[in-house]
């Protein structure tokens, strides 16, 4: 029987830990800075559960090495999908950085970014103790009919409905807009800290970033 594998779901990932130390010490003052924004709130109610974001990194200089490495890369992952790239540019619709709570209790419930064709993380601060993505089924039928999977399966088959990806220092993760995905909750044993990202393809002549 000719077995054949339609409409797969493509993750990219790859290390590239050259990026760490000098983002890192870029972030800092952003992370610094959505914490003082939320002064009033952790005085009153705690640091448990929250997430610290900054605002837009597109304009920040600092990161366009970075930036322009994710835009081609992005570029290279719809092109190797099929789509005719000769047409379009990647545009950043948004870019930042986040870290969960010291306390734990950092998370993020199951979502997409909706009208994005690429999105993507690069893990600044992470280890086996921290937090970490699941992405799920993207295709609502296969949820409705879903069955047991057999026991003691290792890596990831067609039937399973999530994946959960270690991530540690260095991971770079780009994944299409449409794809659900969460993060699990953060115990706070260790930092956290990631930058996301959503970019759209666009006619050429067309792209501006935000």
């Amino acid at each position: 029987m000719l077995i054949n594998h339609y409409f797969p779901t493509t993750i990219w990932n790859e290390e590239k830990p050259e990026f760490v130390k000098s983002l890192n010490k870029a972030s800092n003052k952003y992370i610094t800075e959505s914490r003082k924004r939320e002064k009033a709130w952790i005085k009153e109610k705690g640091d448990f559960g929250r997430s610290y974001h900054s605002t837009p990194l597109t304009m920040d200089n600092e990161f366009l090495d970075f930036r322009n490495y994710v835009g081609q890369k992005s570029w290279e992952y719809l092109d190797h999908q099929g789509y005719d790239m000769s047409q379009y540019q990647t545009m950043f619709s948004e870019l930042w950085v986040q870290e969960f709570a010291k306390k734990g209790g950092g998370h993020h419930s199951a979502h997409i970014h909706w009208n994005q064709h690429v999105s993507g993380f690069y893990f600044l601060k992470c280890s086996d103790k921290t937090s970490y993505p699941v992405f799920h089924e993207p295709k609502t039928g296969a949820r409705c009919t879903k069955l047991k999977m057999k026991p003691g399966l290792k890596g990831v088959w067609p039937g399973h409905e999530q994946f959960h990806l270690k991530p540690k220092p260095g991971t770079l993760i780009i994944f299409p807009g449409y794809l659900e995905h969460e993060f699990a909750v953060d115990h706070g044993v260790e930092p956290f800290r990631f930058i996301h990202w959503n970019i759209q393809a666009v006619p050429k002549g067309m792209a501006k970033d935000v």
